[in-house]
Order: C-alpha cells, then structure tokens, then sequence
C-alpha cells in the first residue's frame, strides 16, 4: 500500500522528519535513522527529505541538535518546576525519573551514543547551585562534591528506564521492575552525603 504524498511548509517537515527521526533513534539507534524509512512513515519522498536536510549526515547532525535541545528543555522545566516548591530533594528526584521514563532516557541514551554531547554550561547547574546553598556551611565545602553527586543522580536516572531492572537484578534485587525503593534510597543518601536538613 502507497502512501499519499503530502506537500506541507517547510517548517512543519522539518518538524515532523525530525520527530520521526527522534522516534526511530530511540526505537533502534543511529542505524535505525533511515532517509527511506522516515520518508515511508511521514507520506514523504526521499527526495523531500533530502530537500530539507541535503543528505542522512546532515539530518543526524540536526536530530542530534534537536533532541539535545528538547532533552535540555525538558530537564530545565522540571528544575525550574522543583525550585519553585522550595527544592526538596524527594520532588526532584521523582520529577527527573518521571521525565526520563516519558521516553527521554532512550532518546538521551541514543543521542550519546550517536556522539551528541552537553557542551552547555551544564544543564544540571540550578539544582547544583541550590543543592549546594543548602549545605551547612557551604563556603566550607567544594562545589565540585556536590556536582559529584547530582552528577551521579542525573546519570542514574537517565539510564533508569534502559537498564534499571536488570542492574537491580545484578546485585540480587529480583523484586518487580518498580524503582520507587531505588529512589527513596537517593533520596534519603544524598540528603546523608550532603547534610541536608
């Protein structure tokens, strides 16, 4: 069966290949990123596609930008959403494993591992700032502990949905697949590590 093809602006086919790009990397990886695929889904040419792009490395190196954009947003409106409850550390931790289960831990796992990489002034450094304020006698103590473990929380809960369980199931954790007991033990650790009140 032949899909009808589809003229649309140019701004909403590029919006469109490049979110079916994004399904399909997550789906199956940079591999998966096909120009035919793509255009067999969306009712496109391959030629329409390349119209918009110029040819599959152009359009991964601007599926790389777009899906590092959407994920630094998306990390941003939790962390401004949890800063503005007055950061408690449990609202945060259930916030960003929440936003990663939404499909953002693929897409953060296919996007690393097709070479996009957060050459921003670090996405996490909010919470890092606040994390760190509410220290004891923060002047005492080095920032970079502190980014040492938001670091440490971020990569846990951004590999989460991929490998959790089986992780879990490495150190003999065989219970259902429920990470609510991994995250009440970051948060009761780190709220230890860090000597929050």
């Amino acid at each position: 069966m032949t899909r009808t093809r589809v003229r649309r602006p140019p701004d909403e086919a590029r919006r469109l290949i490049l979110e079916t790009a994004e399904k399909l990397l997550a789906e199956g990886g940079v591999a998966a990123v096909q120009v035919r695929t793509i255009a067999t889904r969306i009712g496109m040419t391959d030629a329409g596609i390349n119209h918009h792009f110029g040819n599959r490395d152009h359009l991964l190196q601007a599926l790389l930008r777009h899906g590092g954009r959407k994920i630094r947003a998306g990390v941003q409106e939790v962390l401004e959403s949890w800063l503005d409850h007055g950061t408690d550390l449990s609202e945060l931790i259930h916030a960003l494993a929440a936003f990663y289960r939404q499909g953002y831990g693929e897409l953060a796992m296919a996007l690393h591992a097709a070479g996009w990489r957060d050459e921003g002034s670090g996405m996490l450094d909010p919470v890092v700032h606040a994390l760190h304020a509410r220290r004891p006698n923060p002047a005492d103590v080095p920032i970079e502990d502190t980014r040492l473990a938001v670091a440490a929380l971020h990569q846990a809960l951004a590999t989460e949905p991929l490998h959790g369980t089986a992780f879990r199931r490495s150190a003999g954790l065989t219970g259902p697949a429920d990470a609510t007991p991994q995250l009440r033990w970051w948060t009761t650790h780190l709220t230890q590590s860090l000597g929050l009140r």
